[in-house]
């Protein structure tokens, strides 16, 4: 597979180093050589120096030969003529782009099917609106995405020492629970890694991953100790896209919100088209307004500006007034593992969102959905084929490699928590984890014979 990203930013970067690390054929095009620089020498990628809009450049990078073009630079402009290009010069080629710019994306269909025959648009800031509200929906998961189109869960949380789960094994989990429905996927134990297996213990301070379905998440939480509530009182700080679409959407779920925006002009701009939003003109870090604004009551804080470091100290107070839950979003990946040791566990990233989008298609297969866990690992979910090898063998008798398990298996209207007994059948969703090194092989047994593994 030969994929072409435009685009070397932070999304590009870490899409070209996923891609490169499974022995792709990767080349990555920027206008700035130093850039461009860094790729070369960190990542086992081939670079090409110009511009992505243009035609000359992208032949150069043998967009006629290419399978995808993923256009993920900061501009939408540039996104969008590099499709336009791509689609001239290999009209067979699949083609992604990145789109933020609301006059954009309220015509994505139109772009994406009748106009440049774009395969997927990606707005990253509507995937973190999805993530927030899928955080607000279960308090004390510090991670939660959807499979099956949100009816199974993958969740993320940390077991603490007066957890009731600390100190058990996972093969008695179910039992301390006291629910049948959910499996272990992953351990994170001091950053490292653990694919789980049933004598294993659950430690205080570990962030497990488990899956189930949505209808029993908040008696598994239950089970985990963390009970939820009912979702009323949201503030807000930073009245941009993300702002302003997630009040409107909060307003739909009659939750009482309040807006501080620290621009006078965009403060009006939200007031009028905003219905029972409250809007502040003020500074997020100003500690008497939040006491003023009754920080202490709210279910939720949500920082959500373009600014990072201010997104971080707004939380940081936030939390230390009162607030029960905060949920900060961060731009640069390496700031994600250091937030969460000044205590802030509940983050999002528009560029994490972006990637995520992407990974699913380029995989091989008919792969649905592909969420990263601790850039170690992968959860993918597939449609399983007929010529797959996984089709019609007990579970614990696959040619499965070693670091990938199935988790959950989705039958027309049943969903299978599999044990070594189950059998995956022809067009079965099969949701499956594997560690990076092992994904290239899971995406081939979903679709193929597995005698080279």
């Amino acid at each position: 597979m030969r994929i072409i990203i435009i685009g070397a930013g932070e999304v590009g970067y870490h899409i070209a180093s996923r891609l490169a690390s499974e022995d792709k054929d990767v080349v990555v095009i920027d206008i700035n050589e130093k850039v461009l620089d860094r790729v070369s020498e960190q990542l086992d990628v081939q670079t090409v120096l110009g511009s992505g809009s243009s035609p000359k450049v992208l032949e150069k990078a043998g967009v006629r030969d290419a399978d995808i073009l993923l256009a993920v630079t900061d501009s939408d402009e540039i996104n969008l003529i590099a499709c336009t290009f791509a689609n001239i010069l290999s009209p067979g080629l699949r083609k992604l782009a990145r789109i933020r710019n609301p006059e954009y994306t309220d015509y994505q269909e139109v772009l994406a099917k009748d106009i440049l025959d774009i395969d997927m648009v990606i707005n990253p800031e509507e995937e973190v609106i999805r993530t927030i509200e899928r955080l607000m929906g279960a308090p004390g998961a510090v991670d939660i995405s959807d499979f099956s189109e949100g009816r199974i869960k993958l969740v993320g949380l940390w077991v603490r020492e007066d957890s009731p789960v600390a100190g058990t094994k996972l093969f008695n989990l179910r039992e301390k629970v006291g629910h049948e429905r959910l499996i272990v996927a992953a351990i994170i134990r001091n950053d490292r890694l653990i694919i789980p297996q049933g004598d294993n213990t659950l430690k205080d301070g570990d962030l497990i991953y488990f899956v189930c379905e949505d209808q029993y998440l908040n008696k598994v939480l239950t089970g985990f100790g963390i009970h939820s509530e009912t979702l009323r009182n949201v503030l807000i700080i930073g009245g941009g896209n993300i702002g302003f679409k997630l009040a409107k959407g909060l307003e739909k779920r009659n939750v009482h919100v309040k807006l501080i925006e620290i621009d006078r002009a965009r403060c009006e701009f939200l007031a009028e088209n905003l219905n029972r939003t409250v809007v502040l003109q003020g500074d997020g870090t100003d500690q008497g307004l939040l006491l003023e604004e009754n920080v202490r009551s709210m279910d939720v804080v949500v920082t959500v500006t373009g600014d990072e470091e201010y997104n971080v100290l707004c939380s940081l107070l936030a939390k230390n007034l009162g607030s029960k839950m905060t949920i900060t979003r961060i731009n640069k990946f390496a700031y994600l593992p250091l937030v969460r040791t000044v205590g802030l566990e509940n983050t999002v990233s528009p560029r994490l969102s972006a990637v995520n989008a992407i990974l699913k298609h380029v995989r091989e297969g008919r792969v649905i959905s592909a969420i990263s866990i601790k850039e170690e690992a992968e959860a993918l979910e597939a449609i399983a084929q007929d010529k797959s090898e996984l089709v019609g063998k007990p579970i614990k008798d696959l040619p499965f490699p070693q670091g990938a398990i199935v988790l959950c298996l989705i039958r027309g209207e049943d969903v299978i928590i599999p044990t070594g007994d189950s059998i995956i059948e022809p067009n079965d969703r099969v949701i499956v984890l594997s560690t990076r090194r092992n994904i290239a092989r899971v995406e081939k047994a979903l679709t193929v014979k597995l005698e080279y593994l």
